[in-house]
């Protein structure tokens, strides 16, 4: 595993810290290759997902050297869009630990867990459109999902930042504590996971991830 990444692994769980701090933790493809790298151990091997940010930062974006390299092709590959997808669709819960910012694609990537514990600094945000591109991995549709409309649309079209508090009461996070708290509640949590069925709890995430349509009526 790449060291823009640094796993921590234990029997029922993996920690994964995203730790490019002297650049906030900004997602380069270094970053995309070691996530599709975890979500493999982790597909072949469940268990849950602890995500965390080193240095006070969640993630503040994608590296906007390398996405200003990207050509259309690539751009309508959806680089980040697959990986953050992956992570979503992993067998086991994802929970983030979102200390700091998370912007853009960092945001994207914190979207993409089943639950998120924030921190007193915690800012959440899509900036995209202030640098002419849309937020186009995850954000135009889950954030809806997580928030509700009326605040993706103007979280989205606005690039309004949610700091801790607005987060909380929106749901974008369901707890908030000091950063070391959070981390520990994370591992609370997991700790509460690991004593259910791991069977079941797999069957209920595909359940509640699956489209309405697809539930009997």
């Amino acid at each position: 595993m790449s060291d823009v990444i640094r796993i921590e692994e234990h029997d029922d769980r993996i920690v994964a810290t995203l730790n490019r701090p002297e650049k906030k933790n900004a997602i380069d493809q270094a970053t995309i290759d070691a996530l599709h790298a975890l979500c493999q151990r982790l597909e072949d091997e469940p268990k849950t997902l602890i995500l965390t940010g080193a240095g006070g930062t969640f993630a503040a974006g994608a590296d906007i050297a390398q996405l200003r390299e990207r050509g259309a092709n690539e751009a309508l590959e959806g680089i980040n869009a697959r990986a953050f997808m992956r992570v979503r669709e992993l067998p086991m819960p994802v929970i983030a630990v979102v200390d700091g910012f998370a912007l853009g694609g960092g945001a994207e990537l914190a979207y993409a867990a089943d639950i998120r514990i924030g921190t007193p600094t915690t800012k959440f945000g899509n900036p995209e459109t202030g640098l002419g591109i849309i937020a186009g991995a995850g954000a135009s549709w889950r954030l809806r999902e997580i928030v509700g409309e009326a605040l993706a649309a103007e979280v989205l079209l606005t690039g309004r930042i949610l700091d801790a508090q607005e987060c909380l009461a929106a749901g974008l996070i369901t707890h908030l504590d000091e950063p070391d708290a959070a981390r520990e509640r994370a591992h609370t949590i997991a700790d509460r996971i690991t004593k259910l069925s791991a069977a079941a709890t797999q069957a209920t995430k595909r359940a509640y991830m699956a489209p309405r349509d697809a539930h009997p009526a």
